[in-house]
């Protein structure tokens, strides 16, 4: 199996464990991080996978379809969780995207339907504005907004 395989069946592992340290440890110092909520650098990414692992409580999560090579990888998993906002059960399907400096993830870029997602998340709000920037936008800025106010206990 080849380095960047194995470094990302430990990042989904550390995942599955809601093992945000580990998982931050699979990232390049100068990694970025992208999907439809979070657009990050460096230790954002640490702390976004920290508040969502700390916040998921009932996250499950599953992955397969992973390949990586020298330069680039990609996976699928399926994450099944409460949106803790509404508290509304979502059960979202992504393509991940990966590319390596060091050894480590220096790009990554997670994919999904924001459609599909906002419907389950957000109710009959997400399936009337789900497909429009106007709601994608508004998600964006509430996620940059939850993750700069998140503050972790301490004894954590």
């Amino acid at each position: 199996m080849h380095p960047h395989e194995q470094l990302l069946h430990r990042f989904y592992q550390a995942f599955q464990r809601r093992d945000h340290a580990a998982m931050a440890a699979c990232y390049h110092p100068q990694a970025t991080f992208e999907d439809a909520a979070f657009q990050l650098q460096g230790a954002d990414i640490g702390k976004m996978w920290r508040m969502l692992c700390e916040r998921g409580k009932d996250l499950r999560l599953a992955y397969n379809d992973l390949h990586a090579d020298d330069h680039a990888g990609r996976a699928t998993w399926d994450a099944r969780y409460t949106f803790s906002q509404t508290g509304r059960k979502v059960h979202n399907h992504i393509q991940a995207r990966f590319t390596f400096q060091d050894g480590l993830i220096l790009t990554h870029h997670d994919e999904f339907s924001f459609w599909r997602w906002s419907r389950q998340a957000l109710g009959p709000v997400g399936w009337l504005l789900g497909w429009s920037g106007f709601l994608q936008n508004k998600v964006r800025k509430s996620a940059a907004q939850g993750l700069a106010a998140y503050r972790p206990q301490l004894s954590q």
